[in-house]
């Protein structure tokens, strides 16, 4: 009876004898050969990639995915005359252009994207004191002192590159709004105006072409021509608003059309295409049918509802002295989150479907989003006196506390 190494190729009849191991079939060095593009990390419910929106208390409402998933879209409606839901499209588009995406914007010149906000300084030195101590537990673990005296031993040199690979990725960063971002020289950004903008005639504009065509067209060939692993981010900016959209646009048969093509570009391509997009509620409320469609066209719906500038100037003083921290300036309604599987989320705790949840914007801390909760009252201190009073009128102890 013969015995073989594993691993060894077995000689065929006429062939050449090899001890070479085959490494054409072994499945490790395939998963490993193939790296997840750019910018993007894995689902922790099911594996499918994600991108970061730019803020990370957003990543972390979406459906329990950490992040928005590759092929979905989310619309995001804001009542009033403030832009918070525009901020977040910078954010967007921001982490874009800093992962190397490719970032498509409708309706806006060049001049939005010089607005976008830049990165954040940081705590640079929490971060290399991080990397250090994972390096050292790595190199600790991977008893890396023993090939020391080993010139170009394996030993020395494969935990300190693979740390660095590690910690180097960043999903979402951090951003400052009081900066701005300085775009490379070959952007990434394309900024494509509407099919009826840059006509300098007279003549009247033809009310059955489509503001939208040039741009759906603009989406199509730069998927087709791309290379498969290159993330595109779609932003469409202040939808149907009239300081940017025609009138004509509004019409069912235009926009409808519009939101099909770009959803059935979002399910041909699923794993390199996502999209933002902001609605004024003001113009278009939520009873009206168009935005009724609109919300049934995106996967999934959020809603800005900024508090009045008068009772957040009220709320600031008793919030800030006792929480320490600075007072919410309106709620987030959840509509509708990505669901894909009975796994991803949408009624959990971690959707917020369940809670009042709000958001501040600061300039360093970008947007957050969290529970809602009220401060506590200041200057009822009689009520406080009179629950800890006893029958008799005295002041209640521990033993009358117990019970």
């Amino acid at each position: 009876m013969s015995f073989r190494k594993r691993g060894i190729v077995v000689p065929q009849s006429g062939g050449p004898m090899t001890g070479i191991a085959n490494t054409s079939t072994n499945p490790t060095t395939i998963s490993t050969s193939k790296a997840p593009p750019l910018g993007t990390r894995p689902s922790p419910l099911d594996g499918r990639l994600t991108i970061s929106t730019g803020t990370k208390s957003l990543d972390s409402l979406l459906a329990g995915h950490s992040g928005l998933p590759l092929g979905t879209s989310v619309l995001i409606s804001e009542s009033g005359t403030t832009d918070f839901a525009g901020t977040l499209l910078k954010y967007y588009a921001a982490e874009g252009v800093v992962q190397g995406h490719t970032v498509h914007v409708l309706g806006v010149g060049e001049s939005w994207g010089r607005e976008l906000p830049g990165l954040g300084e940081g705590k640079d030195g929490e971060g290399k004191g991080k990397v250090r101590e994972e390096e050292k537990m790595k190199i600790a673990w991977r008893y890396e002192r023993l090939g020391e005296f080993g010139a170009g031993s394996r030993g020395s040199n494969v935990p300190q590159s693979t740390a660095s690979k590690e910690v180097a990725f960043v999903f979402c960063h951090d951003f400052d709004l009081s900066k701005r971002l300085i775009l490379p020289s070959p952007s990434n950004m394309h900024f494509v105006p509407l099919s009826t903008q840059s006509d300098f005639s007279f003549n009247d504009s033809d009310l059955s072409v489509s503001p939208f065509m040039k741009f759906v067209q603009h989406l199509t060939i730069q998927l087709s021509s791309a290379s498969p692993t290159t993330i595109h981010r779609v932003v469409l900016p202040s939808l149907l608003s009239p300081a940017i959209y025609p009138a004509h646009a509004s019409n069912s048969n235009h926009i409808l059309q519009f939101l099909h093509a770009l959803r059935a570009l979002l399910r041909k391509y699923p794993t390199q295409l996502t999209t933002l997009i902001t609605i004024p509620l003001t113009l278009y409320p939520r009873s009206a049918g168009l935005t009724r469609w609109i919300e049934l066209l995106s996967d999934g719906v959020l809603e800005l509802v900024p508090f009045p500038s008068s009772s957040v100037a009220a709320k600031a003083p008793s919030a800030a002295s006792t929480v320490h921290e600075e007072p919410p300036q309106g709620m987030l309604r959840v509509h509708r989150l990505p669901i894909f599987h009975e796994k991803g989320g949408g009624g959990g705790e971690a959707s917020g479907f369940g809670d009042d949840l709000a958001f501040t914007l600061s300039r360093r801390k970008g947007m957050v989003i969290k529970p809602f909760s009220l401060p506590p009252v200041e200057g009822d201190m009689e009520a406080q006196h009179i629950g800890l009073e006893s029958e008799d009128g005295k002041k209640a102890t521990k033993v009358d506390i117990e019970f």
